[in-house]
């Protein structure tokens, strides 16, 4: 089968198009033929390098973290999948590779595509809305009336955690440029800043949530817009021990762990706010949760730009540029 991969760490590489054989598929796998994947920033960062810390993939390795397709085998331990079944997912950690023709993921890790979807909106859901979900249902567990305020509303991450704040009965905060607020309004965004113009630690005050997708210094002003007893959740770090030990890396990265994260951590004890790190993962009953959702219209997929396969490096460079509204899809069939 066709494959984007890589050999090596390295900043702005190019994804090499090689021949590599089919997947195996094991016993509690299923074998999907991929009909479209999406290209999340996580990818440029393994690429560069940036996780190899907490994620030593061995090289070479095939790119890709969401997959939208049909199931073609399905292995002898399988319960819940049949072939022909049309499937999305983001497959676990040390299994991902959507920038194929063909990959075998682990069943605990699908879910059924929404009918409602086409392919290539389906494939943009899973990373994203998967990390939405955890941040706001699982870890911050967001109520009716709580305010909620999402950095970069624009982003893939962004559009998805907008409409689900929303969904759970948040006031929902976000930065973006001007020009896209009124995209950002019909996704249930209701105070909405401009970061060219604005600080956001001017506008706001006494948020329930953060979810904190920007550098070191947004996340150092997001303690002043948090109230007491308030959670930040930030998916750009620093991690800390608790994910460390979660994750059950080793004692070097632990230790690493403290000291990157011992500054926010200590402003978060002065200020009694809940700091924590998340790093998604897989989860296929989630999945079909965020199904759910989609089906009933609370949440549509929102996507900027669709490339074909043989373009998948102009895809990530796309997303790398940080101008895309929503996701940006690879097609393959």
């Amino acid at each position: 089968m066709k494959a984007f991969s890589i050999s090596h760490y390295k900043k702005n590489s190019e994804l090499q198009l090689v021949d590599v054989p089919e997947p195996i598929v094991r016993e509690d796998e299923v074998l999907v033929e991929i009909y479209a994947a999406s290209v999340n920033l996580l990818d440029s960062k393994i690429k560069s390098g940036e996780f190899k810390l907490i994620l030593p993939y061995k090289m070479p390795l095939i790119l890709g973290h969401d997959v939208a397709g049909v199931i073609i085998k399905v292995g002898s331990k399988v319960k819940n999948f049949k072939v022909g079944d049309e499937i999305y997912a983001r497959p676990s950690d040390f299994h991902i590779g959507t920038f194929a023709e063909f990959i075998s993921i682990n069943e605990k890790d699908i879910a059924l595509k929404p009918k409602n979807l086409t392919m290539e909106e389906a494939s943009s859901i899973p990373l994203v809305g998967l990390t939405a979900w955890q941040a706001l249902v699982e870890k911050s567990k967001v109520q009716k009336g709580q305010k909620v305020f999402i950095q970069a509303g624009s982003g893939g991450v962004g559009t998805f955690a907008i409409q689900l704040a929303k969904h759970l009965g948040a006031t929902v905060a976000t930065t973006a440029s001007e020009k896209s607020f009124d995209f950002l309004k019909d996704l249930g965004a209701d105070v909405l800043i401009d970061y060219k113009t604005q600080n956001f630690e001017d506008v706001l005050i006494d948020y329930d949530v953060v979810l904190n997708s920007q550098d070191s210094k947004t996340l150092e002003k997001s303690f002043e817009v948090v109230k007491s007893q308030g959670k930040i959740i930030s998916i750009s770090g620093p991690p800390t021990p608790v994910f460390a030990e979660e994750f059950n890396l080793p004692w070097y990265v632990k230790f690493a762990t403290k000291l990157l994260s011992s500054k926010v951590r200590k402003r978060a004890k002065k200020q009694n706010v809940n700091y924590s790190f998340l790093f998604m993962k897989a989860d296929g009953k989630q999945l079909t949760e965020i199904t759910k959702l989609i089906e009933s219209g609370k949440i549509k997929p929102v996507i900027d730009k669709v490339f074909a396969f043989e373009n998948t490096n102009d895809a990530v460079r796309y997303v790398e540029s940080g101008r895309a509204k929503g996701k940006v899809v690879i097609k393959m069939k």
